[in-house]
């Protein structure tokens, strides 16, 4: 379940963009990820992953771009989270 929920988020992502930033795609594509990896990895080690001390800055970034794609700034929420997932995840 959780692969099959990340792989719709990551198409819903790209889908997202290729459609000129569609604010509501993005904002599910990015919702359907973040509850994949939950179910890939577990409720504790996602909050632990996401959590740490040294990684909050890209927490905050990724978690604040979420936000602002609700929000239905898209470009500048894809941005924030683009920096935010780079910060995380090197």
């Amino acid at each position: 379940i959780g692969v099959g929920l990340v792989g719709f988020g990551l198409f819903f992502l790209l889908f997202g963009i290729l459609l000129y930033f569609d604010s509501v795609l993005l904002a599910f594509g990015n919702l359907l990820f973040i509850s994949g990896l939950v179910f890939i990895i577990g409720f504790r080690r996602t909050f632990t992953f996401f959590f740490q001390r040294p990684k909050l800055k890209g927490t905050s970034f990724f978690f604040g771009g979420l936000l602002v794609v609700l929000m239905r700034w898209p470009i500048l929420g894809m941005l924030l989270e683009a920096y935010g997932f780079v910060s995380l995840f090197r």
